[in-house]
């Protein structure tokens, strides 16, 4: 080749996080056969009814990602010709309505108010604005990422959040607690000054205090955390402990578990770990936590070689929220902190979840799309 000759651009598009999305929610549909067959079958006589349903979502999210991804991620910050507003903002007053609806009259179940059900379909609105506050703290940081020098510049951009924050904490603290550190840690990345952000993080660990001692059944589960196996309320969390010592190196073998027998209730959802633990051993516990950390390393590539800062906080927040949401379940399974209703992404049963996840997964692909290299 000629020294002089330029070389060709290629588009990049990060394949190895594709195969890790696809790998984790086929293991997602093996592992809730597995956990929610025996209820299935005792209670509405259909051993596969949870499979078939996350089947479905899992066969709508996949084309969704992939056209997603396709979608240069430039567009959610572009103004629309004609009504001059862009994506974003649609997007955020939206999740701001939705939240509303949820507050004065969602559905509830579990004791929380947290779904908006519309015929067969229920959804918790809240996995919608996670996305939504990726992008639009994204959008707000890199529009004059210089400002957050400054504690104006962080204090404007909470401004901006708080709105959602407060709508999602009164019935879901969890969820909550993952907006807060996707804002943080967008903010916090993109500063050249950390200093104001300890200040800021002491703030918000008393803010969060109060939260949690302040409401009644949030005290009671640190209660139950604190006496686990006197409290009525730890259960479940003792049921899971039994699961995950009971599973040994190499565990009873897939389909064997007896704690998913009754023992703890939807084991399919948040507490499918500890199913995990018990019919794979730590073998295959360990096999998952790694199946998410090259998962997050892939996601970290991508940050690190975006084409712009818009991409790489994009990136950094999806990071943070997969992050959080893996730490949180494996912690609260383990008994490391008190319960709370956070699935584990991919693998937990919840199609409306799954799907927002796929298409959440299809702008980090989308991110990874447009970074260039020379071929």
């Amino acid at each position: 080749m000629e020294s002089g000759k330029k070389r060709k651009k290629k588009k990049y598009y990060d394949y190895s996080l594709l195969f890790l999305i696809l790998f984790l929610s086929c293991f997602g549909l093996v592992m809730i056969y597995s956990t929610s067959s025996y209820n299935a079958a005792k209670y509405y006589g259909d051993a596969m009814k949870y499979l078939k349903r996350q089947a479905l979502f899992l066969v709508m999210g996949i084309p969704v990602m992939l056209f997603v991804s396709k979608i240069n991620y430039h567009f959610y910050i572009k103004n629309f010709p004609l009504f001059r507003v862009k994506p974003i903002n649609i997007l955020y007053f939206l999740c701001l309505a939705l939240q509303a609806v949820v507050l004065f009259s969602g559905s509830e179940a579990g004791g929380s108010q947290r779904w908006i059900e519309i015929g067969d379909i229920r959804f918790q609105p809240s996995e919608v604005t996670k996305i939504c506050v990726v992008l639009f703290c994204s959008f707000m940081v890199q529009a004059a990422p210089r400002r957050l020098d400054n504690v104006k510049g962080f204090l404007r951009v909470v401004f901006y959040t708080l709105p959602l924050i407060g709508l999602v904490v009164v019935e879901n603290f969890s969820t909550a607690l993952i907006i807060c550190a996707i804002m943080f840690v967008i903010c916090f990345v993109a500063s050249r000054k950390k200093g104001y952000f300890i200040v800021f993080g002491i703030l918000a660990a008393v803010a969060g205090g109060i939260l949690i001692f302040g409401v009644s059944y949030r005290s009671d589960r640190i209660d139950a955390w604190l006496n686990v196996e006197t409290h009525p309320k730890g259960f479940q969390t003792l049921q899971s402990l039994y699961a995950i010592a009971s599973g040994g190196l190499f565990g009873k073998g897939l389909g064997q578990s007896m704690q998913k027998l009754g023992f703890i209730p939807e084991a399919h959802n948040d507490m499918i770990f500890s199913i995990i633990c018990e019919e794979l051993g730590l073998f295959g516990a360990i096999s998952v936590i790694m199946l998410f950390i090259l998962l997050l390393w892939r996601i970290f590539s991508i940050a690190i070689s975006a084409q712009d800062l818009f991409g790489s906080l994009i990136a950094t927040g999806v990071f943070t929220q997969i992050a959080v949401q893996v730490l949180i379940n494996i912690a609260v399974v383990t008994n490391a902190i008190p319960n709370t209703g956070i699935p584990l992404p991919f693998i937990s049963y919840g199609g409306t979840s799954l799907l927002v996840l796929l298409a959440e997964m299809g702008i980090v692909l989308g991110v990874s799309n447009q970074i260039e290299y020379e071929r």
